[in-house]
């Protein structure tokens, strides 16, 4: 059988992040999985025409990639996704994988990085390799994206685990809950003076340059530093922690060897 690996991301069109992250993921999974071909999707439609129209690169969308799959010959199809949360951008995957299953032999999907609980657990053991040594008034802010879609709550309860398990870090959202107010009004509360900001993104780009780790009045740089909070940018998509990485290869595993028992 014609056997291939599809990881699809949200996308992004910085080079050196594309590299340091999505193409990290994407070789740590084909490593794994040596007898499947490679290949790539971005669920950014604005993402794919930039590159499109920059660069004269093409990216598919995951209906285009699938497309191509099948029309190729391959009948074993591993997806990986390489999204945060259960949200929409997954669901648009999970749309695709639903529709093409009936054209591929086996077709496979891998759930994001936040699906069960262990998944929280396991993250924070991830995350906890990327902390600077802190002291006891310093803390981590991750900023998620956030969304409008009901898998939000995610990051709130990798907040309240965070709080939970005495980890040193608290998690905010751009789109949603919880917003960087109730953070900020949580980090006085427990008299931090100082923190360093993170992407909780797979990749560090326009979210976390501009919206996280930039000068402009409405970041969350400058608003924690407004209210006397001083606040270290650290530019460092999820992508490039291998311990995450290897998060998305075992939720593959794991997909591939429920289909076999079924």
């Amino acid at each position: 059988m014609k056997k291939a690996l599809l990881v699809i991301s949200f996308g992004t069109s910085y080079p050196e992040t594309l590299k340091n992250n999505i193409e990290a993921c994407e070789q740590q999974l084909a490593s794994v999985f040596p007898d499947r071909e490679l290949f790539r999707a971005f669920t950014s439609g604005m993402i794919i025409r930039k590159l499109r129209q920059r660069d004269g690169v093409h990216i598919d969308t995951p209906h285009d990639a699938l497309t191509r799959l099948h029309h190729a010959g391959y009948n074993d199809v591993a997806v990986q996704c390489l999204h945060i949360i259960n949200g929409d951008e997954y669901e648009k995957v999970l749309h695709e994988v639903e529709k093409f299953r009936p054209r591929f032999k086996r077709l496979v999907l891998g759930t994001p990085l936040l699906t069960r609980f262990d998944d929280y657990v396991q993250l924070m053991q991830a995350l906890s390799h990327q902390l600077p040594r802190l002291a006891g008034n310093e803390c981590v802010v991750f900023m998620g994206h956030g969304a409008t879609h009901h898998a939000f709550s995610a990051y709130a309860c990798l907040d309240h685990l965070m709080n939970h398990y005495h980890f040193p870090a608290r998690v905010g959202a751009i789109e949603s809950y919880p917003e960087l107010p109730l953070i900020i009004k949580g980090l006085k509360e427990q008299g931090i003076c100082k923190v360093y900001l993170m992407p909780l993104m797979l990749v560090a780009g326009d979210h976390a340059i501009n919206d996280m780790a930039s000068n402009e009045e409405g970041s969350w740089k400058s608003q924690l530093e407004k209210v006397g909070i001083i606040a270290i940018p650290w530019l460092q998509g999820l992508g490039e922690n291998p311990m995450i990485r290897q998060m998305f290869v075992d939720h593959l595993t794991c997909a591939l060897n429920d289909e076999e028992k079924v």
